[in-house]
């Protein structure tokens, strides 16, 4: 009987994983790593109620979390593959994948105005078109980055008209403040904060230029792990249900979080916060494709680029989700 070696049967498996076509069922799921953040309230219920926990117990799925302080830092673990779901601006994650970030967006948690162009309270600055030749605290690669590129446009300028002073959102606020910049993009909770605690102006408001707060995937765990995902987004739903009908329990927890007194939370979760929608779809690529094609006149984003393309890759609306 012709029998063959370990090594050699090894050889042969190793071969066929090269061959085109090649498939192979992915390894069991262990765990799940999301981020929460204090621009997505959602995410805070679901991780203080332990919804996820209690929905893969009986898997045996462990539940893991990571606080992402901005877009930015959503779109670099999701990159790195340190989490598996992320939340962004859409705006963001849009250009996260034309620079080859494989994500996919899955899931509305909010329709926020959670970025506005911000000024300290003695400050003479009442235009975009004030900014030119001062200095602007910013993120770069957020909702603030691109509302502020954006507005520039808009006001017949451009970031090199001005002196880009790249902070995290809370040191972009902190800067603001101790007057080491002239304005600041600014993002919520920490803008609110400085409205109500500091006096600061927000001087430009265009609230439909906010794009949506969008969930996002890595594309190979959807692509492994398609149910699990649906899951994790039936999940979501609950949340973010049970936060729209609890104000005072999301008002609560957000405060547990952000240690921030009531008037700043009202002001974010009251006033610019709406948690009606869920399911992504026409919305979200009129507002993502609207961002990309001005960013890209802006010359942010390569003139080559097909936007509406990468709009479309980007935007999975094919995860269902349980019928309200």
């Amino acid at each position: 009987m012709f029998t063959m070696s370990r090594r050699a049967v090894a050889g042969l498996i190793a071969a066929a994983a090269l061959l085109p076509g090649a498939t192979f069922a992915a390894e069991p799921l262990k765990e799940i790593r999301l981020d929460w953040a204090t621009y997505n309230p959602v995410s805070i219920i679901l991780k203080q109620n332990g919804l996820l926990e209690k929905e893969f117990a009986k898997d045996g799925v462990k539940i893991t979390w990571v606080q992402s302080a901005g877009s930015n830092k959503a779109l670099e673990f999701l990159n790195a593959g340190s989490i598996d779901f992320g939340s962004t601006a859409g705006s963001a994650a849009l250009v996260a994948r034309i620079n080859g970030n494989p994500i996919k967006s899955v899931y509305v948690y909010s329709r926020p105005e959670w970025t506005a162009l911000v000024t300290g309270k003695d400050s003479k600055i009442a235009s975009v078109a004030d900014l030119k030749g001062k200095r602007v605290a910013v993120t770069r690669g957020t909702d603030p980055h691109i509302f502020l590129v954006r507005a520039l446009l808009g006001a017949g300028l451009t970031d090199k008209d001005i002196t880009p002073v790249l902070l995290q959102h809370a040191d972009g606020k902190a800067a603001l403040i101790r007057g080491d910049v002239d304005a600041w993009a600014g993002l919520d909770p920490m803008m609110a904060q400085a409205e109500v605690e500091d006096g600061a102006k927000l001087f430009f408001r265009k609230p439909d230029a906010n794009t949506w707060g969008i969930l996002n995937v890595r594309e190979q765990f959807l692509k492994d792990y398609p149910d699990a995902a649906r899951r994790v987004l039936a999940v979501y739903e609950d949340a973010r249900k049970y936060s729209l009908e609890n104000y005072p329990e999301l008002k609560k927890a957000f405060i547990g979080v952000t240690k921030l007194p009531d008037a700043v939370v009202d002001k974010q979760l009251k006033e610019r916060t709406e948690l009606t929608h869920s399911r992504i779809g026409a919305p979200q690529r009129e507002s993502i494709l609207a961002a990309g094609l001005a960013l890209q006149q802006a010359g942010v984003i390569d003139a080559k680029v097909d936007v509406k393309a990468t709009v479309d890759a980007l935007i999975d609306d094919q995860v269902p989700l349980p019928k309200s």
